[in-house]
């Protein structure tokens, strides 16, 4: 079967950009210029088919790079498509593949990088090469970003371009990037691909208890450890209630129309389980969460600590900080203070939209079974830098999948893999949405 050049190199980038060992260790002595030598990669690429290029490196070793290609409508707002070209680190011991080797096994794609997101930066890739050979010219000026550093809260890379050079998104309203877009089953024959709409912010606060301390043989009422104690096992036992954003509320309709199924807050939980994998993305996304991580008390078992601290993280939803922290202190309790950490706050986006439509459309067109579906993301990505220059940002990455295959499970995972004809169908749609949008 013939693949069309757009497939091929889709493919072909994605792999060679695999090979180069992109490590982010956040260890600034142990990194290496992994992200350079792939932003240098993606740049001569670009330079081949006459794309101008602007390399950023603020730090050596942790390059990012940004290209811009005109639209036919000046008054149209630019849109930003980006990929992080770093990658978590990797035990070897757990892979039976390289995790850099790029090997194609049985159809899958194996290699740090394959869903995160080495698979999506080789994609835009080939579609900017494609628009450049093809002459197609998109409606609105399209930003392709790719990024060192997104996986230590891009510091180095968007982080720092949004706060150096906002003059490289000068005119940008929307972006696109992870995590969403891979199908998930529902009921009957079709295909949901999720759009992530919205994120939880990604924070934590310190407890601290403070009481007298003393000698261990005479416990003390006041007790800093029990007190801490009995603190952190309110919060880490308590389920926060259901929040209805509009992105859970449409997730919830859809699956709910196609299971014949009506959700109730009371019930959600196991409801989404019978979900499967997505329902577990669902769950996680439905509510505040604090998960206690860190405990720290005292250095010698024959001491009381006049001090104990704990740190929680915190997953706020939008609009939902100072909710969650005023029960985290309701919680806590008398004589434990609760200090907020420094935190990413909670991103939220239209869920309908030109932008939308065009994703619709475009999955519409090499899907006839597949339903763009929004959802809200429990975890983080670069699009919260981007929102500090308001502009919308949506995780929308392509991916028809088989029914069984969990690509939210394979971020950050051994084997990390992706089917090769995915990526083919991630290059025909992602090329359709930009030359719509």
């Amino acid at each position: 079967m013939s693949h069309s050049i757009l497939e091929t190199e889709a493919v072909e980038f994605v792999r060679d950009l695999i090979r180069i060992e992109s490590v982010n260790t956040a260890v600034a002595e142990t990194i290496g210029d992994g992200e350079t030598r792939a932003a240098r990669y993606v740049q001569e690429r670009l330079h081949e088919v006459g794309i101008s290029t602007e390399f950023v490196e603020p730090v050596p070793g942790r390059g990012s790079l940004v290209a811009r290609i005109a639209g036919t409508d000046p008054d149209a707002a630019a849109l930003v498509v980006h990929a992080h070209l770093d990658v978590v680190p990797v035990d070897s011991a757990e892979w039976v593949h390289p995790p850099f080797g790029a090997v194609i096994e049985d159809g899958l794609l194996y290699g740090r990088g394959a869903v995160d997101m080495k698979n999506f930066a080789g994609v835009i890739l080939a579609v900017a090469r494609h628009l450049a050979r093809s002459g197609t010219r998109p409606r609105r000026d399209l930003i392709f970003a790719f990024l060192a550093d997104e996986e230590s809260g891009g510091v180095w890379g968007a982080g720092w371009l949004v706060d150096n050079r906002p003059d490289l998104f000068h005119g940008a309203s929307e972006a696109v990037s992870e995590v969403g877009g891979f199908s998930v089953p529902l009921a009957g024959d079709g295909r949901a691909y999720l759009l992530a709409t919205a994120e939880k912010g990604v924070g934590g606060v310190r407890l601290t208890a403070r009481g007298e301390a003393g000698h261990a043989s005479r416990p003390q009422p006041d007790d800093a450890v029990v007190r801490l104690a009995g603190a952190v096992a309110r919060i880490g036992t308590h389920r926060f209630p259901v929040v209805r954003t509009p992105a859970l509320q449409r997730f919830l309709d859809v699956f709910g129309a196609a299971a014949d199924v009506t959700f109730d807050d009371d019930e959600l939980d196991a409801q989404l389980e019978q979900l499967g994998f997505v329902g577990k993305l669902a769950t996680a996304s439905a509510r505040n969460t604090a998960a206690p991580t860190v405990l720290r008390a005292g250095s010698k078992s024959n001491v009381i600590p006049g001090c104990a601290e704990a740190t929680v993280d915190v997953r706020a939803l939008p609009d939902g900080e100072a909710d969650l922290l005023a029960e985290l202190r309701r919680l806590a309790g008398d004589g434990v203070d609760v200090e907020p950490l420094a935190s990413m706050a909670p991103i939220s986006a239209p869920i309908e939209g030109p932008l939308i439509a065009a994703i619709t459309a475009a999955i519409g067109a090499e899907d006839d079974g597949g339903v763009v579906v929004p959802y809200l993301l429990p975890a983080s990505t670069d699009n919260k830098h981007f929102a500090r220059l308001g502009i919308h940002g949506y995780g929308f990455v392509p991916l028809r999948v088989p029914d069984g295959f969990d690509v939210y499970g394979q971020f950050h995972s051994a084997e990390e893999c992706v089917p090769v004809d995915s990526l083919r169908f991630s290059a025909r749609t992602t090329a359709r949405i930009l030359a719509t949008a």
